[in-house]
């Protein structure tokens, strides 16, 4: 199903307890520095051993502290081009097995803005909000059989959102890889400024993804095999970057040029984890 995002022009308070769900993660984003409790940086252009080197998506930039800051509130993640070279930031959460209780829900969101500017000034940049399988830090190996949930991902400046599942084999096998199963481009000219909500609830039967808590797709458990689901859905870490170049910007026209203007930061007001049981 094809929604357009709600015409709000922020979305940056905390979300409201719901009857029945249990947060189990938040981060407010308080202080001066990320939280070593809550977080660890990936660094370099791959992760230990370089199994897939530049993060296995072609992207350019290498991943360092400096472009990670908290000040004011909000997580700031900020591309910078020093030398003919790009640099950025992505973290991971410490916890890697935030999973749904049996017969329960997982839900996984954050306030996000995403970086401002033209399309022309934003050629290339990658900015995401995703969940990757856990069990992926034991040697790093294992994608996409190991899971992975993109709840927002954005390329180009472009006025639209991407919400897309990943698992099985790679290539094709059930998740159609490398493409994964998801909305492609979801029109979402309003997300393009202030602060909006991103989110993602998976359980036994479904994924589901939301902008705003208007349900935008769903990706079914049938339309998977049940094997390649049960292990793409056994526990994940949440991951929030901005790439600089790279295969998905590409297949949209696009790429870093000369015109791409560095300095433009995705901000993250606050990023939370809630549970139900049946």
């Amino acid at each position: 199903m094809l929604v357009l995002c709600l015409l709000l022009a922020s979305c940056s308070s905390p979300p409201v307890q719901k009857q029945g769900w249990q947060e189990v993660f938040r981060d407010d984003f308080t202080g001066t520095a990320l939280s070593a409790q809550n977080w660890l940086y990936d660094l370099g252009t791959c992760y230990p051993g370089c199994p897939a080197p530049q993060w296995g998506t072609g992207e350019i930039e290498e991943m360092t502290e400096a472009a990670v800051r908290v000040s004011g509130g909000h997580l700031s993640i900020t591309p910078a081009l020093a030398g003919g070279k790009w640099t950025s930031g992505r973290i991971e959460t410490q916890q890697r097995a935030f999973a749904a209780p049996p017969g329960g829900t997982l839900r996984a969101e954050a306030s996000v803005q995403l970086p401002q500017g033209t399309p022309a000034e934003l050629a290339g940049y990658w900015p995401a909000f995703w969940l990757l399988g856990g069990k992926l830090r034991d040697g790093y190996t294992g994608w996409p059989g190991v899971g992975e949930i993109d709840v927002l991902e954005q390329v180009n400046g472009r006025p639209a959102v991407f919400g897309t599942f990943h698992c099985g084999t790679f290539p094709g096998g059930p998740c159609k890889e490398p493409a994964g199963l998801g909305s492609g481009e979801r029109a979402c000219a309003a997300c393009l400024t202030g602060f909006h909500t991103y989110a993602i609830e998976q359980d036994a039967a479904e994924i589901r993804w939301y902008v705003d808590g208007v349900l935008g797709q769903t990706v079914r458990a049938a339309d998977v095999e049940p094997a390649a689901w049960r292990q793409a859905t056994q526990g994940f870490m949440l991951i929030l970057n901005v790439a600089m170049g790279g295969g998905l910007p590409a297949a949209f026209g696009g790429g870093v040029t000369p015109a791409t203007v560095p300095g433009r930061p995705m901000l993250v007001d606050w990023v939370a984890v809630s549970v139900k049981g049946q």
